[in-house]
């Protein structure tokens, strides 16, 4: 019996344009979920750490960190303050759709 990839599969599915429709739609999660992991490694601490110092739970962060939710722009300050970063949002043109 073969074998089938994950990757492969996503690769064949990009050819349905529903698919690659609603694949570049998360897009933008996917990118702010990297930028919460990647302030909270950059400052070396754990979601419990990261919990602690926005008075709010374990649970919370790793739902803010998996893309659960659609955290608020005080929310994002808070998590930055926790994480000793800059919050930075900008608004950018969106490519040209064909």
């Amino acid at each position: 019996m073969s074998r089938i990839r994950v990757d492969d599969l996503h690769k064949n599915w990009l050819n349905d344009p529903k698919y690659r429709h609603e694949y570049e739609g998360l897009e933008e999660e996917f990118s702010l979920v990297a930028a919460l992991i990647e302030a909270r490694t950059r400052a070396g601490l754990t979601q419990e750490q990261v919990a602690q110092r926005m008075k709010t739970t374990q649970a919370v962060i790793a739902r803010l960190e998996g893309g659960g939710s659609k955290p608020s722009t005080r929310t994002l300050e808070r998590y930055a303050e926790a994480t000793c970063s800059r919050l930075k949002i900008t608004f950018e043109p969106e490519s040209a759709q064909p």
